[in-house]
């Protein structure tokens, strides 16, 4: 797995890329804003290198707000082929939102306090990397709050939500049913009648399981 890492902690993105590297991956690029990760990437993309998966921060110079996210926005439109990981210490709901409600692979927003293991973290840059979803619980709680489309989930049931809310972290149905303390059974049939209420097709492919989630999402 190819990484680049924008993150202006220059510890952070040491110990990151060492993180990496140890466990057997490449790291093309560490930068320290967001205008040095989009020439980056454009580099590397003008080179037919470009990488699976680039890992930002929300919070980078030169103010220190929202443009991490806003690079990571941006990399999705421009480079659609690239995973990209946002990972910081709060929720930027205007831009996370954007970020979420396009392309449904390849994406993923996880809280740094709350990622207690770091295989877990590693676990989920290989997901996005690989064209999966990695979203923290309290990311997707924030964003489904803000969203004018709640009357699509007032059709589920509390444990559809709560299934909901566990596919939205990228979990399997294994997963799920190991958390719930359910049959793996119990849990197709719950995703199911997810899929049919929502109004999500077969012909949707794969992607149901996050167009669930992300459809309703867009403001």
């Amino acid at each position: 797995m190819r990484v680049v890492i924008a993150e202006d902690s220059v510890l952070l993105r040491e110990g990151l890329t060492r993180l990496l590297t140890d466990l057997g991956h490449e790291v093309v690029a560490g930068v320290g804003d967001a205008e040095e990760l989009l020439k980056t990437v454009a580099a590397l993309a003008d080179r037919a290198e470009l990488p699976d998966v680039v890992v930002a921060d929300v919070r980078m110079p030169p103010t220190h707000t929202d443009e991490g996210v806003r690079a990571a926005v941006r990399l999705r439109q421009d480079y659609p082929g690239i995973g990209v990981l946002v990972f910081s210490q709060y929720v930027e709901e205007r831009y996370a939102t954007e970020l979420l409600a396009g392309s449904s692979t390849g994406v993923g927003y996880l809280l740094k306090d709350r990622v207690a293991d770091v295989r877990d973290f590693v676990d989920a840059v290989v997901r996005v990397a690989r064209g999966g979803t990695a979203l923290d619980p309290e990311v997707v709680a924030q964003l489904l709050g803000r969203s004018r489309r709640q009357d699509v989930l007032a059709v589920l049931t509390p444990r559809e939500r709560e299934v909901l809310g566990l596919m939205a972290e990228g979990r399997t149905n294994s997963a799920i049913a190991k958390q719930l303390v359910v049959s793996d059974g119990a849990v197709e049939k719950h995703i199911g009648n997810i899929f049919l209420k929502l109004g999500l097709s077969p012909s949707d492919g794969d992607h149901r399981r996050v167009l669930a989630v992300l459809t309703y999402l867009n403001s």
